[in-house]
């Protein structure tokens, strides 16, 4: 009866590939008055926008390469605004909450260096709420329980991923989302870096609409992609039974699968049969629905590369081992936990495909070396995110948000910018 169990260990936890669980971080807040009240629950995070179908991908990504685009990540430092107390820093944050913003819009995300009011939770919260922040629950709340930093239920900052037994994970460049709903921006936090490597990955997806091989673009938007996000491997024990029971058995397996997983989530999950593992073992895949690679900014207007095959593709993440070491999927939950990505109808993607992707991805990577208190303000449909691996202890945490304080009004200012293509791109 173990098979059944693992079933229902599988219905529990189906998620992203961005979602391993990661080790509780011991980081004390210092303010009881945040840290000690009962916390009402954020709202869900927000349904994906993906934007209106660009009738001809190619001529849009012409027309983009025109366009100079802003510095990608600009850096806030306190020390350099010689910003000394916490006071003072906190009262810079609400002062210029506005254009802080506007640089994360610009930009597609901003690293806020030398600040002390971030060093603990309740500083970070602090800023964030400065800034005019609305936060909103994991995306994978419906699906799966990312801890909290604090460790209490409804806390807005979870972990990041820590795990020692994911330090040898590259976790590949990616937007946050799951199934339907996707967070418009987050905050990542150093409460502690590790001792050797660690670095937060970011990458500017408009930079990655621009940079694609056209023909490749072509085809990715017009079949559009779909995830593989969970693989059950326990299922060898069909290949035993008579032949005549096998199509039966398996029928009525992935019955009880599929019932399970779409009762636990928001999205349709599509079933298929196949064989994983070194030993070739039968297993079930479930794949989330078609959708396109390139979405329009919900503010800006602009194209932007929203797909996880970087994070997703089983071939990228194979080939990294060869750099950093095996994936170590040692326990039940991580098994389930691989992902891939094929055309949204189906069809595999070539090696040499992901191959460009892949190059694509890496040389528009920016590595940042965060140490305690650094802040990353990034808006999650413009930069995609990932974490090189490390040896030591690391404590990062992030917020997500639904939106922000002023959102509305940038929207206004980018569609009165009727002259230009794209808006914050020039």
């Amino acid at each position: 009866m173990a098979k059944f169990s693992a079933v229902a260990l599988a219905a529990a936890i189906i998620c992203s590939a961005s979602a391993f669980a990661p080790a509780p971080i011991d980081c004390r807040v210092t303010r009881a008055s945040l840290s000690a009240a009962t916390l009402d629950a954020p709202p869900l995070s927000p349904l994906t926008s993906w934007g209106e179908k660009l009738s001809d991908i190619v001529k849009v990504q012409e027309e983009f390469k025109k366009q100079p685009l802003p510095e990608f990540a600009p850096t806030v430092s306190a020390k350099n605004l010689g910003l000394n107390t916490l006071e003072e820093q906190l009262q810079y944050v609400k002062d210029n909450a506005f254009n802080l913003k506007m640089k994360m819009q610009e930009g597609g995300a901003v690293i806020f260096r030398d600040f002390d009011l971030m060093k603990t939770q309740d500083g970070f919260q602090e800023f964030y709420k400065a800034l005019g922040m609305h936060v909103c629950l994991d995306p994978l709340h419906s699906v799966s329980a990312r801890p909290t930093v604090d460790g209490q239920k409804n806390s807005p900052v979870y972990e990041a991923v820590n795990k020692e037994s994911r330090k040898n994970f590259f976790i590949g460049m990616h937007n946050e989302f799951v199934g339907t709903r996707a967070p418009r921006a987050a905050a990542f936090v150093c409460f502690k870096a590790a001792e050797e490597g660690g670095e937060f990955l970011i990458a500017d997806g408009r930079r990655m609409f621009r940079d694609l091989d056209p023909q490749l673009l072509q085809e990715l938007y017009n079949r559009q992609i779909r995830y593989s996000v969970m693989e059950l491997p326990f299922f060898g024990w069909v290949d035993n039974l008579p032949e005549p029971l096998q199509g039966g058995a398996m029928a009525v397996i992935k019955g009880i699968v599929s019932a399970a997983i779409n009762a636990k989530v928001d999205f349709d999950v599509d079933l298929q049969w196949g064989e994983g593992g070194y030993d070739q073992t039968k297993m079930l895949q479930a794949r989330a629905p078609s959708q396109p690679p390139i979405v329009v900014h919900p503010v800006t207007g602009e194209p932007t590369w929203f797909c996880n095959v970087h994070s997703h593709s089983s071939k990228l993440r194979h080939d990294r081992e060869s750099i950093y070491g095996a994936e170590r999927f040692e326990d039940g939950a991580s098994q389930i936990n691989k992902s891939d990505m094929f055309f949204g109808d189906d069809g595999d993607i070539s090696d040499e495909a992901l191959k460009h992707m892949d190059e694509i991805t890496m040389k528009n990577v920016k590595f940042v070396k965060m140490t305690e208190g650094d802040v990353v303000l990034l808006d999650n449909y413009k930069c995609m995110h990932g974490r090189n691996v490390f040896d030591g202890t690391r404590k990062h945490g992030v917020a997500w948000f639904e939106g922000w304080d002023g959102e509305e009004e940038m929207k206004a200012m980018a569609k009165a910018e009727t002259n230009k293509p794209f808006s914050i791109a020039q």
